[in-house]
């Protein structure tokens, strides 16, 4: 049974050679906070091509260098602050339910562009997995410690 309170969604921990994490700070954030590349699910789209879909539309990634390792055997969900309920998604979810996929990026840091045509990120850069529940939001930092925990025998 899906939850309607939560919005359906996909992330993407990615790992370059050296086996640092993506990381963007967010556009619309000034705060010192960085993140994952995520985002929602269109109707009818599989969480897979959506997870390539908007590493694509986020950092200018595209699919043929982006090699998947893992997914997540379940769906993680964070809540949004209610005091941000009513800015984010016209208040219509308490917070976004996700399918999160492990993959290498195969490409070199030239490929990677942030000023697409919709930017999410102002800067981006490559950090140690054990680093993110650091950098990320508080609300999703506990979301962000369990991809460690899932994902971990891959990150030694």
């Amino acid at each position: 049974m899906i939850d309607r309170l939560y919005r359906r969604g996909v992330g993407v921990m990615l790992l370059n050679s050296e086996g640092k994490v993506f990381v963007g700070a967010r556009i619309d954030n000034p705060d010192d906070a960085w993140q994952m590349p995520q985002g929602g699910i269109d109707e009818g789209e599989e969480p897979w091509a959506t997870a390539l879909r908007e590493l694509e539309e986020e950092t200018g990634i595209p699919p043929s260098v982006v090699e998947r390792i893992a997914c997540c055997p379940e769906r993680l969900r964070y809540e949004l602050p209610e005091e941000w309920r009513p800015r984010l998604w016209g208040g219509k979810w308490l917070g976004q339910e996700q399918d999160w996929f492990l993959a290498r990026f195969l490409g070199r840091d030239s490929d990677i562009d942030i000023a697409t045509a919709h930017p999410e990120f102002r800067a981006w850069k490559w950090v140690d997995p054990a680093r993110l529940p650091d950098l990320i939001v508080p609300f999703k930092r506990e979301l962000y410690g369990r991809l460690l925990d899932v994902f971990g025998d891959y990150l030694r």
